[in-house]
């Protein structure tokens, strides 16, 4: 960690849809989904599911926002990581989600309807997951790590210089109740210095 890294107490955000739970455990936060929560808008599936638990505190131009969480998962489209909302209708998640029996890295980008892309990494199950995204010109790097490993591109997207955005934690249940992941760190650094 370094100087310019600040770490984000969970009460500087603010929930887009509360939780079942969230409680503070030492300096983690464990937070319980409700059944049914997701982001998602129209494609392919026809619904606009807008009941996903972020945790939300201004992102800043030329910032990165980090989050830990263990992905701790079993049932379909469960998932954790990272989002980020710069309207009803415009927003990112990224992260793991669990989809056809392995976890998987991946990002869904919506600008009126949104997109999926993920990747299977089945040795991440229940390991200690970062998810950081920069902010940077006119966009967004989406990195991830597994174990205090060296961090790998998930996504490079377009995000206007000029959009008021927030960010922070993210967890969501589309098919089950009780869901419990823990959060073990939120910051914000500068962004990254290159895409390379």
């Amino acid at each position: 960690m370094t100087a310019s890294t600040k770490v984000l107490a969970w009460s500087s955000g603010r929930w887009t849809n509360p939780p079942v739970a969230a409680v503070e455990r030492g300096s983690e936060l464990l937070v319980t989904a409700a059944e049914g929560s997701d982001a998602w808008r129209t494609t392919s599936y026809g619904f606009v599911h807008a009941s996903e638990h972020a945790l939300l505190s201004p992102f800043a131009r030329d910032s990165a926002v980090e989050v830990e969480f263990t992905a701790a998962f079993s049932e379909q489209f469960d998932q954790a990581g990272v989002f980020i909302k710069a309207g009803d209708t415009h927003w990112i998640k990224a992260g793991v989600e669990f989809a056809d029996g392995v976890p998987q890295l991946g990002a869904v980008v919506t600008d009126g309807v949104s997109d999926w892309s993920v990747a299977p990494v089945p040795d991440w199950l229940d390991r200690r997951v970062l998810i950081r995204v920069s902010r940077s010109g006119d966009a967004l790097t989406v990195r991830a790590s597994v174990d205090g490993g060296a961090p790998r591109l998930v996504r490079l997207i377009p995000f206007a210089p000029d959009l008021v955005a927030y960010a922070g934690p993210l967890i969501c249940a589309p098919t089950r109740a009780g869901l419990t992941v823990p959060f073990h760190a939120w910051r914000t650094t500068p962004a990254d210095a290159a895409l390379h």
